[in-house]
């Protein structure tokens, strides 16, 4: 599995706003991604968190534990 890292900056309430989130590398719609950060301060805090988190994954994988994407996740969490 090939993951990948998009980190965005946009303009939230008048501030500088950065976003990072992690997805399969061959997905062309990034709209469901494995894993996301809104609203960090910094660019650097976008990145650290995001590499912190691909971390987690990378073992989990390792562990024989596949990622689920958010939708997953928040529908597992409904049905409980």
């Amino acid at each position: 599995m090939k993951l990948k890292v998009r980190v965005v900056h946009y303009r939230c309430q008048g501030r500088d706003c950065w976003y990072a989130d992690i997805d399969d590398a061959d997905d062309r719609q990034p709209d469901d991604p494995f894993w996301y950060a809104d609203g960090c301060r910094t660019q650097a805090e976008a990145i650290t968190a995001a590499c912190a988190q691909l971390a987690v994954l990378d073992q989990a994988v390792a562990a024989g534990t596949l990622p689920r994407r958010i939708s997953e996740t928040r529908s597992r969490t409904a049905a409980a």
